[in-house]
């Protein structure tokens, strides 16, 4: 009585943990609404917020200062009564006693150097200096700022439909991101006494509201990033007359601050399919020399976006090029030093053209005029049409190929922010999946469709094995918020971005998938999606029940690895006494024998029976395999009784495979076995996840073939991201590893300065 009773604990146990799996994402996901749908879409109550800016800024490049005016105008467009307004202040993440600084987790192993300590007491005045915030009539407003969040009181609440503008003032000192770090900055280049300026969160920014959350108010640590609302910029940028300067939007007045050469070559770029060169080399190293005393005025217009950057320098090279999506022209732009060249001249402009028309193929037309890139050092951050990306050769021009691939994918994956998250407008500060992992995977099509066999480094499954499979002490889930992530880039890009490589490839197919995922992007473009409207608009369009997926891969650090355990082989019985019998005698002759009877036949010189013929009767005397007119008669019998199509079965010789698997990871995923037969063939059989519903351990499958099976292999394809291939194999199969007996020495030089040595005799 006890062990039964201990028995169907265990398999209540496996029944519950199955169930769970496989149950609905009800609880976890939040009730639908006016506001948004049961199907993932915005609902017929959907509402959003709109902040409008027009800007006024003065770089002042002696001291490395800011200096800016603005005038926001917010709409209400929710039902609600709004008391006050929230801003982010995300430049006060470089005060001196900031959160960020006092959060961090510091051991005194982490001091090694000199340097390590130089870098724990260096100090940098950094954070807005707000000067004023008035209404636009000049009437001071009462504000509040919380470290990097600030509050303003209107003098009476914003009613529904209704607008606000106000003024504010305020400067800041630019950061060095080299020394500092940060999302941008400046760099300084000691040789040409020259700075490169890549500036964003460089004004108090609208924070969302909207019918999640309402205020968007969580303060900026520096993990996650940022959620803002659309609106229109108008912003004008006072810098030293020889500087160039790339922004958000259209350029407004090139006419004032461009040669006539240079307008001429953007005319010529405005039709080109390949870049051309609006600044020159020469022409930026000549304005690196002689550094302009004066100024000039470049002014950016920008339509329905939700933020505003730029860059600025002296040293820029500045080329174009036109790409066209759906009828529509887009410029597409890069900015860079020459420290960038060769790389930046022959690739950036070409590879931000690509990105635009592969992201437009998988998610929305891309619906802006312009798609900048720009170069500095050890850097890659994304704002509307702008971003600002790293990949530097060598100061002899020569360049590493992870160099190459690492300045190939910056580019795209910065670029392709510009869908992910700044037009499907995602809250970044909560999960940071939402735009890292999406953007990762489009990114990873669109590296294949640039070059074939292109080393993506996120994306495919087996990539993510080595995460998957560590100590779950530092996994986190990816439906954890941003700052509380362990291993940000595997969680917040590649964990997620495998997923959905997973969901196209493997769970749903390319089809269904591609036309799911396009319904989500062009539901939510423009608007601020949560994770429940990916989840609910992937199931909606595609007929797919995807719940176990989400379940498993983002609300749990449970991994894939499945073992096939075994495989049984039978056939079906015939009764035909001539097959069956010849069969028997085939399978008893080819027995291994046993030691014993082996060394008996020597041993033993004679039985008993061998002595007196009288022993031996009927039974030992008879022929087991011998086929006797009883035997026929009696399979004559079975066959009358038989219908042709069970005739035609049983003499069709149908190979029957029992293959029991193990779930050892606890993820529950799809079964694609491979059977290799023994002529040589190879067939596929997709087992949905499915499979796993009622048993969530162990399940078992017939398979049925029409020719015998050699070897069966699971996973064959790596599309599952099984964290051990060693136990896929039936028989099993034992990889060599190789091993190096002597420690090769490791060039510093890249293949690149190699050949130009090999080249010159030395």
């Amino acid at each position: 009585m006890k062990k039964t009773l201990s028995f169907s604990l265990v398999l209540a146990a496996l029944n519950v943990s199955a169930q769970t799996k496989f149950a609905q994402l009800d609880v976890e996901l939040p009730t639908p609404n006016e506001y948004r749908t049961a199907a993932g879409a915005p609902g017929h109550g959907y509402y959003q917020q709109k902040a409008d800016y027009k800007m006024n800024l003065t770089l002042d490049d002696s001291k490395q200062m800011i200096r800016g005016e603005e005038v926001i105008t917010y709409t209400n467009n929710s039902p609600d009564v709004l008391e006050y307004l929230w801003l982010q202040l995300d430049q006060n993440i470089f005060k001196p006693d900031s959160d960020s600084k006092l959060i961090a987790v510091e051991k005194m192993e982490d001091f090694q150097s000199i340097r390590d300590v130089e870098r724990k007491l260096m100090t940098f005045e950094g954070g807005f200096n707000i000067e004023m915030v008035t209404t636009v009539n000049g009437e001071k407003m009462h504000y509040a700022i919380n470290k990097t969040m600030m509050r303003i009181d209107p003098a009476k609440p914003l009613g529904p439909k209704q607008s606000i503008s106000f003024r504010i003032k305020w400067w800041y000192n630019i950061n060095d991101r080299m020394k500092f770090g940060g999302r941008s900055g400046y760099e300084y280049f000691e040789k040409d006494n020259n700075y490169l300026y890549t500036i964003a969160q460089f004004f108090p920014r609208m924070c969302v509201y909207n019918d999640v959350e309402g205020w968007q108010n969580k303060q900026f640590l520096g993990k996650g990033e940022f959620t803002l609302p659309f609106g229109d910029y108008e912003v004008s940028i006072t810098v030293p007359s020889d500087h160039i300067v790339a922004g958000t939007g259209e350029l407004q007045n090139g006419s004032a601050v461009m040669t006539a050469e240079q307008k001429q070559r953007m005319e010529k770029a405005k039709s080109s399919n390949t870049p051309v060169l609006i600044v020159t080399q020469a022409e930026a190293e000549n304005a690196e020399k002689n550094k302009a005393t004066t100024t000039k005025t470049w002014t950016f217009k920008a339509k329905n976006v939700r933020d505003f950057a730029f860059a600025t320098s002296r040293k820029f090279m500045w080329d174009a090029q036109n790409t066209v999506v759906k009828g529509k022209n887009i410029l597409c732009m890069s900015f860079y030093p020459k420290e960038g060249n060769p790389l930046w001249e022959r690739y950036s402009t070409k590879l931000v053209a690509h990105t635009i028309q592969t992201y437009s193929k998988y998610t929305i037309d891309y619906p802006y005029p312009v798609a900048i890139s720009v170069h500095s050092n050890q850097i890659g951050m994304e704002y509307p049409m702008i971003c600002f990306n790293g990949g530097r050769p060598n100061e002899d021009g020569t360049y590493s190929e992870q160099t190459k691939y690492g300045m190939w994918g910056v580019i795209i994956h910065e670029v392709g922010h510009n869908f992910f998250p700044m037009i499907i407008n995602s809250d970044e500060r909560q999960w940071s999946w939402m735009d890292e992992g999406l953007n990762t995977f489009v990114q990873y099509l669109t590296e294949q469709e640039w070059e074939r066999g292109y080393p993506s480094r996120r994306g495919p499954a087996y990539l993510i094995t080595d995460y998957m499979r560590g100590d779950k002490k530092y996994i986190s889930p990816i439906m954890t918020n941003s700052e509380s992530i362990w291993q940000f880039g595997n969680n917040a890009y590649g964990k997620p971005a495998t997923a959905l490589n997973i969901l196209r490839e493997t769970v749903m197919g390319r089809e269904l998938f591609d036309f799911a995922f396009k319904t989500y992007c062009e539901r939510w473009k423009f608007k601020h999606p949560t994770p429940a409207d990916l989840f609910r608009t992937m199931e909606d369009a595609s007929g797919v029940d995807l719940d176990w997926f989400w379940r498993g891969w983002f609300y749990s650090t449970e991994y894939v690895d499945v073992s096939l355990d075994y495989v049984k082989h039978f056939e079906l019985n015939s009764n035909n006494p001539e097959i069956e019998k010849a069969a028997n005698k085939q399978a008893a002759d080819s027995k291994p024998e046993f030691i014993g009877d082996i060394r008996n036949r020597e041993s033993i010189k004679q039985t008993v029976n061998e002595r007196d013929t009288l022993i031996d009767d009927f039974y030992a005397k008879r022929n087991v395999y011998e086929v006797d007119r009883l035997d026929k008669k009696e399979y004559e019998e079975f066959q009358s009784k038989l219908t042709p199509e069970q005739k035609k079965l049983l003499d069709s010789k149908k190979q029957f495979y029992e293959l029991s698997f193990t779930n050892k990871g606890g993820l529950v995923t799809p079964l694609i076995v491979q059977a290799k037969f023994e002529d040589g063939s190879t067939q596929e059989i997709r087992i949905p996840a499915e499979i796993w519903k009622m048993d969530d351990i162990t399940v078992t499958k017939v398979l049925i073939f029409d020719k015998p099976v050699a070897s069966f292999q699971l996973d064959p394809f790596l599309e599952t991201a099984d964290c051990d291939v060693n136990n896929n194999s039936f028989p099993p199969a034992s990889k060599p590893t190789r091993f190096q007996l002597f420690q090769q020495k490791q060039s510093n030089e890249n293949p690149m300065q190699r050949q130009k040595r090999l080249e010159s005799g030395n």
